[in-house]
């Protein structure tokens, strides 16, 4: 497991050179995510996003606290191990997110679409923004 996740001066780290990690962090255009944009009561949608986490099979919560989340996501074809990290900004109305590949140097997309299908789902019940928009 990394030993160098977790937030740092309050935001998520940005991500390495490699094309297979998404962060909100990010300034490049082939890295950079949208936060998820909160619309209503931010305990409420952070609350939704743990349990959105929890449903989802082969992921494994390995951080919790009031306001950051790791989660472990396992694929199932190969069983690669990716982190996906969330950090709850109330005040801004946001949540900042970053999943990143553990091993190898791309990722065909799978971690850009694992955060699309997190906000989907985030989206459709209602606790967040459905656009991307940053």
């Amino acid at each position: 497991m990394p030993d160098d996740l977790g937030p740092q001066a309050g935001r998520l780290r940005a991500c390495p050179p490699s094309p297979n990690c998404v962060s909100s962090a990010a300034e490049d255009a082939g890295h950079a995510i949208a936060p998820f944009v909160i619309e209503g009561d931010a305990r409420a949608a952070w609350t939704a996003l743990q349990g959105e986490l929890a449903a989802r099979p082969r992921v494994e919560i390995v951080t919790r606290r009031d306001d950051y989340v790791h989660a472990v996501f396992t694929t199932r074809l190969m069983r690669y191990r990716d982190d996906v990290e969330l950090l709850l900004d109330a005040p801004r109305g946001r949540i900042d997110v970053r999943s990143a590949s553990r091993v190898g140097y791309g990722d065909m997309g799978a971690n850009r679409a694992r955060i699309e299908s997190l906000r989907a789902a985030l989206a459709e019940a209602g606790f967040v923004a459905p656009s991307a928009g940053r």
